[in-house]
Parts: C-alpha cells; structure tokens; sequence
C-alpha cells in the first residue's frame, strides 16, 4: 500500500547546487561548496540556469538513459548505478542532501522496517510512473519510458537485498484485511469499524483499533468498543481489549504466513447495555494467510474466548475464514478486493450448538496512495437469529503517511 513514503508530498523549491554528481562517483566535502559547474539533479547532469521544471528534468532523464549501448545484459546493480544510484545513493541510504536539487528526505533501501512493508507492484507503479502515481512528490520520475519493466524489476531485485534480514514479513504476504478476521501480517493501522444492527433495537457498535508493529514480527494493539442503542440514553463504553500478535513462520516463495496472538478482553463494559460482556477474558488465537495466483487469497483464524470466572460463562472457540481476490483499475489504479467471509462460534459446554454467520464484502482503496481504504459489508446469521448487521471499516495505514496525504 505506497510505503515509499519517502518521496515526499510537497514540491520544495529548487535550489543550485554547484557540482556534478554521477552514480557511484567519490565526493570532496569541500567541492559542494567550492567546484564551479553546471547543476546536477538526479536525472543526469543538467544544463545551468533555473528553469528546471519537472518536464525537463523527466526528459533529461530519459534521455541519459537511452544514451549509450544497449542494457540487455546489465545486472540489477549496474542498472541501479546508472538509474538510481545518484539520488538514492549506491549504498541505498540516500545522497546527501547538499548534493540534490531538493530537500525532500530520501528513502534508506537498507532500513528493513521501510524496505519490506510493500510488495513489488506498489514499487514498481512508482518507478514507472513516477511519484505523483501514488501521490508522492513529482521529484520522483518516472522510468516508463526510460527502461522496460523486466529491467525495473532487476532493479528492484537489487534493492531487496539492501536489506539482508529475512525476518521481516514481505509486503506480498499482506493480504486486504477482513471486517471479522484477525489476518496473520503485523500492521501500523488505525480502523474505525461501525456495525448497525438492522432491527427495531438499531443497535450501533462503533470500534476504534489501534495497530503498530515492533521489531521484525511483531505487533501490540489496542481495541476500544463503544455504542449505544436507540431507546436508552447515553453511549456505551464496551470490554477493552489490549492484544499481541507474532509472526511464525512466514515463505514468500510459497506466499504463506502464520501468526500466533492474544488479546486480554477488560470488563469495562457491561452485559445488559448489549456492548460487552463484563468479564475479563482471554482470547489466544492463530492466524493464517496464503496468497494465490492471479491476485486471490485465503485467511483462517481460529481461537478461544476464556472467561478467567469460570462460573459466569462458558469456553467458547471461534472459527473464521475469507477468501477473495483483489482488481486493479488499469495498471495503476485504486484496488477493489471482494471477499467471502465465514464465522463460526460455539460454547464449549455440553450442549454447545455451532453457529454460522457469512460476511459478503468489499474493500476498496480511496486515494492514490492506497493507504486509506473502506469496507462495507453485511454479516448475515446462517442458522440462529440474531439480526442481521450492516458493518463498515475506514482504515488508515498510517505508517506510510498523514489521513489527507496522497489523495
């Protein structure tokens, strides 16, 4: 979903910057503010003089670019060098700002936590389209016309092993996230979920969940449940949930990740509001993903409700499962990913019965930058009767940049 945040939103002015610099090339401290030379920007050197608007500096681009013998047999590095390297440094960590054309921060392709959050498709749309694709700063170009796509691939290839730690979950593992489904890639999101109980109650459920990644594999969040019903006065503050999440086994060659988690459920609500049950509990779960050709996917979660008073309630365990696939307008466009979801609770007492809801829903992507999405979908009850709830997400990856950035 667009982490390559980096890029940038806004255009920062341009300013002269007095050396020439080329990919790979050693550099005098002193000679940034002493040589007498043309500017130069990360497209190729640049003619002198200010009119460096960002149509010339795509053509000047292309143009270095497409000069020279043919790159057939270049390696993703030697690509680099020559496409990349002068911005991006050929270490990965960026030129100094001193020797640039802008004061825009740059990415460090080694930084795993940066490097590893989306999968090729986002990286690729943004060299090849450049930066405004995914509503970033136009200071990054586009490559389209400069180099064929097998060649930005190699680059990218190259990229990938700036960062050698493999623990880190590769963003092609992420599948779209499930209104019910605790999925198994660990987040830094923030979702607001409304569910509207379609009866004479109109019950309302509002929920506030709070997602943020630590270390490799990990993630803490935090669940606040609040609501209220049509004939009694006052919201409801429903149970606080504080929960961990660890990734345990994940293959980006087989596209498969498992996670193990937990939440501890607070009685701060109360079981005759309807929002919450009042009793502290523990939920431990797994979660697993698997990616499938052609943009589809499954998820399964599967768990138990433990009440820590075992005289107010029963065990209960809990099945789910999604499957979908995710469309693409044109090559670049917003994403729409329909799902199927399944849910499956029962008590654990003797006379337990299995109850089955499906959630048909979509998820759709709302700006450029793909990191702000909407699900609507409607849990219908299979073989009980509870009503029927309409339920809607908005979420926001807030990692990869501000709620009204890259619209």
């Amino acid at each position: 979903m667009g982490s390559i945040d980096a890029f940038g939103l806004d255009e920062p002015e341009s300013r002269p910057v007095s050396v020439i610099v080329h990919a790979g090339d050693p550099v005098d401290p002193e000679d940034v503010h002493s040589a007498e030379a043309p500017p130069a920007t990360c497209r190729g050197a640049m003619k002198p003089g200010p009119a460096r608007t960002y149509e010339t500096l795509q053509r000047s681009n292309v143009e270095h670019m497409n000069s020279g013998p043919a790159r057939t047999n270049d390696t993703g590095e030697e690509l680099y060098k020559k496409a990349c390297a002068t911005c991006h440094g050929a270490n990965g960590r960026g030129a100094p700002a001193a020797l640039l054309g802008f004061d825009i921060p740059l990415p460090d392709f080694t930084d795993c936590n940066f490097a590893t959050r989306e999968p090729d498709a986002d990286w690729l749309a943004v060299a090849h389209q450049g930066g405004p694709v995914r509503g970033f700063a136009r200071e990054m170009p586009a490559f389209g016309d400069a180099l064929a796509q097998d060649e930005l691939q190699k680059i990218l290839d190259h990229i990938r092993t700036l960062c050698p730690n493999d623990a880190w979950p590769r963003g092609e593992l992420n599948a779209p996230r499930p209104l019910v489904t605790e999925k198994a890639f660990p987040e830094d999101e923030a979702v607001w979920t409304t569910a509207i109980d379609i009866d004479a109650e109109s019950a309302v459920i509002h929920e506030m969940l709070y997602e943020k990644r630590f270390g490799a594999r990990n993630q803490f969040e935090v669940v606040v449940p609040f609501g209220f019903q049509e004939h009694k006065q006052g919201g409801q503050l429903g149970d606080v949930a504080l929960g961990l999440k660890r990734v345990m086994l994940q293959s980006l060659s087989h596209g498969s990740i498992l996670s193990l988690g937990g939440e501890v459920i607070l009685p701060t609500g109360h079981k005759n509001t309807g929002i919450g049950k009042g009793l502290t509990r523990i939920e431990p779960f797994a979660s697993f993903g698997q990616i499938l050709p052609a943009d589809a996917f499954v998820q399964f979660q599967g768990g138990f409700d433990i009440p820590l008073d075992r005289n107010a309630a029963m065990d209960e365990a809990f099945f789910r499962g999604v499957a979908g696939k995710s469309f693409t307008q044109g090559d670049w466009g917003r994403t729409w990913s329909p799902m199927l979801e399944v849910l499956g609770t029962r008590s654990l007492g003797s006379e337990g019965v299995l109850h089955w809801d499906i959630v048909p829903q979509a998820q759709i992507s709302l700006n450029q930058r793909q990191h702000v999405m909407l699900n609507i979908g409607l849990r219908i009850p299979v073989n009980h009767y509870p009503a029927p709830q309409f339920i809607v997400y908005l979420l926001w990856e807030w990692f990869d940049g501000g709620f009204f950035e890259g619209w």
